[in-house]
């Protein structure tokens, strides 16, 4: 599912997020959200999660529904 809408991701959901520090690389860290950060509808880079472990970074994947 597509990381860009906000609509499509809700705290407790399994996501893959590329970290500021990975974002050249384009690494994913997988983790639980905790919250959503991103205020608009949309982004193009995809929207910015806390995961519950703490890391802050951009849904990529939506791993579970």
């Amino acid at each position: 599912m597509d990381g860009r809408k906000r609509a499509n991701i809700k705290p407790g959901q399994l996501v893959n997020i590329v970290l500021k520090q990975h974002q050249r690389s384009g690494e994913l860290t997988e983790g639980v959200v905790k919250n959503i950060l991103t205020n608009s509808p949309n982004h193009p880079h995809g929207i910015k999660v806390r995961l519950e472990d703490g890391q802050v970074g951009r849904v990529k994947e939506i791993l579970e529904e």
